[in-house]
């Protein structure tokens, strides 16, 4: 790769710097999966807002207390005095009781008039189940950071579609991109199993960690494709139940993994009882958890058509975790459509024609003629090409 992601700056940057620019203070949340570019995003608007910036990181194996967070707090604030200025503190959802640490301590700088600025790094769903809307109601903005998306690492790095595709969209695993053995050992080691195992298993109560990370693996493998619990079950080998699975899928999507998309349908009990369909937010997880070196990825029909399909899903899918849409999918009978996209009063229903072999028919029309949808897209074949559609935006495929 000629190109390097050190001057690429990702679009988020402008509107961060936006909120840090205006005189009204709210803590500002910027939140995403790990090797996202959290830290190198915050750190690119800091070096451009003119101001004393402290940087401090809680991302150890064990986790630190609230007087930590103090100690942060106070010594940025004997550094700015009474101008303004900029404290950061990376991973804070693994502080135990940071929230109520982080309201005290605005509060007291809010009755002070103070200048200092608050950025907190984390996971968003993380951050919000272990305390944010409770604590800190009223006080904060959350800036969702999805993985790359092909657009961006084709301009950071130069990626084609088939690279894309391969090695997904992390931007710290790029430049191992001419090496392929050793890329998917820095995925598993580095981002996979850190990812698990600091921020899944150090913040969450999980009876079956092996299991939770075979259901991983599953989903990974099964990626594309409806599955229902009871056939995981039979797949993993456990003792577990379909309860147990159903919220160690929650903790992967929360991890910004691997996420289970719901069926469209009428009522919303239909929806919530439906068989899940699996769907990696990385394709970068697929190709590594396969094993499959790049040729044999292009030369394995099959696999080749899940990872295009799991691209698509993963595009609109990493816009739903950002509040842009919400993703489904619909199937009824042998009659089947890949993705739906409800955004507002707007419904799209959207087909890949990827060349694997499908357990289902194309079900466009039944679904037209059920539910109405705003417009119905075809990505693949004599539809979008692949490269446009991941290319734009998941919100200019979704325009009422």
């Amino acid at each position: 790769m000629s190109k390097s992601s050190k001057a690429f700056t990702r679009p988020y940057a402008a509107e961060l710097g936006r909120r840090l620019a205006e005189p009204r203070r709210f803590i500002q949340v910027v939140a995403g999966a790990r090797q996202v570019g959290k830290t190198t995003l915050v750190q690119q608007v800091a070096e451009g807002a003119g101001v004393p910036v402290r940087y401090a990181s809680a991302d150890e194996p064990t986790l630190r207390g609230g007087e930590w967070i103090a100690q942060q707090w106070e010594a940025a604030r004997l550094e700015i005095g009474a101008e303004p200025g900029l404290l950061v503190l990376d991973e804070v959802q693994k502080v135990a009781g940071w929230s109520e640490s982080v309201k005290r301590l605005w509060d007291e700088d809010t009755r002070r008039r103070s200048l200092l600025k608050v950025v907190l790094l984390g996971s968003a769903p993380l951050l919000i189940q272990k305390g944010l809307t409770e604590s800190l109601a009223g006080r904060f903005e959350v800036l969702h950071l999805p993985h790359w998306s092909f657009a961006e690492m084709r301009s950071a790095f130069g990626f084609t579609v088939d690279q894309y595709l391969y090695f997904g969209g992390y931007p710290g695993a790029a430049p191992l991109a001419g090496e392929p053995d050793r890329w998917r050992r820095y995925v598993l080691d580095a981002l996979v199993e850190t990812t698990i195992a600091r921020d899944v298993l150090l913040l969450t109560r999980v009876d079956k960690p092996a299991l939770l990370r075979r259901l991983f693996e599953l989903g990974c493998r099964y990626s594309g494709q409806v599955l229902s619990y009871t056939k995981m079950l039979g797949q993993l080998h456990d003792a577990g139940n379909t309860t147990t699975l159903a919220h160690y899928l929650d903790l992967l999507a929360a991890a910004g993994m691997l996420t289970g998309l719901r069926k469209h349908a009428a009522g919303a009990v239909r929806q919530r009882a439906s068989s899940p369909k699996l769907q990696v937010l990385n394709t970068a997880l697929m190709t590594a958890i396969a094993g499959l070196a790049p040729d044999e990825v292009r030369a394995d029909r099959e696999f080749y058509g899940r990872l295009v399909e799991s691209a698509v899903g993963a595009h609109l899918a990493n816009a739903a975790a950002r509040g842009a849409c919400e993703l489904l999918y619909w199937r009824e009978r042998n009659r089947e459509v890949d993705f739906v996209a409800r955004a507002g009063r707007t419904l799209v229903a959207i087909e890949v024609k990827s060349g694997r072999r499908r357990d289902a028919l194309p079900g466009m029309e039944a679904f037209a003629a059920a539910f109405r949808p705003t417009r119905g897209l075809l990505v693949g074949g004599d539809g979008i090409a692949l490269e446009e559609f991941l290319s734009r935006s998941a919100e200019h495929w979704l325009q009422p």
